[in-house]
C-alpha cells in the first residue's frame, strides 16, 4: 500500500508539474497572442491614419478640381463673348472697308467730272 501511495504521489506530482508547465505555456501563449494583437492594432491604426490622410488629400484635389472646372467654365464664357465681339469688330471693319472703297470711287468720279481749273 505504501508503494501504491508513492506511485500515486509521484503521478500526481508529475500531473501537477505538467499542469504548471501547461499553465505557464498557456500564459506565454496568451502573452504572445496579446503582443500580436497589439502589433496588429498598431498596424491597423497606422493604416487608418494613412487612409485618412489620403482621403483628405483626395478631398482637397476634388475641391481644387471643382474650382478649376468652374474657372474653366467662366473663362470659356468670357472667350465666347470675346470671340463674338471680335467677329462683330471684324464684320464692322469689313463694312468700313467697303464704305471707304465706295467713298473713294465716288470722289474719283466727282473729280473726273469736274473741269480742271488752272489757276
Amino acid at each position: 500500500m505504501l508503494q501504491l501511495r508513492a506511485i500515486v504521489a509521484s503521478g500526481i506530482g508529475r500531473i501537477l508539474r505538467g499542469a504548471r508547465l501547461a499553465e505557464a505555456s498557456s500564459e506565454d501563449g496568451i502573452d504572445a497572442a496579446a503582443a500580436r494583437l497589439d502589433r496588429a492594432f498598431s498596424r491597423l491604426e497606422a493604416s487608418v491614419r494613412s487612409l485618412n490622410g489620403r482621403v483628405r488629400a483626395h478631398a482637397r484635389i476634388e475641391a481644387d478640381t471643382q474650382k478649376l472646372l468652374a474657372e474653366r467654365a467662366r473663362l470659356a464664357g468670357e472667350l465666347d463673348k470675346a470671340s463674338a465681339r471680335a467677329k462683330r469688330l471684324d464684320d464692322s471693319a469689313g463694312e468700313v472697308g467697303r464704305r471707304l472703297v465706295t467713298a473713294m470711287e465716288t470722289v474719283r468720279q466727282v473729280m473726273a467730272q469736274s473741269p480742271a481749273k488752272d489757276g
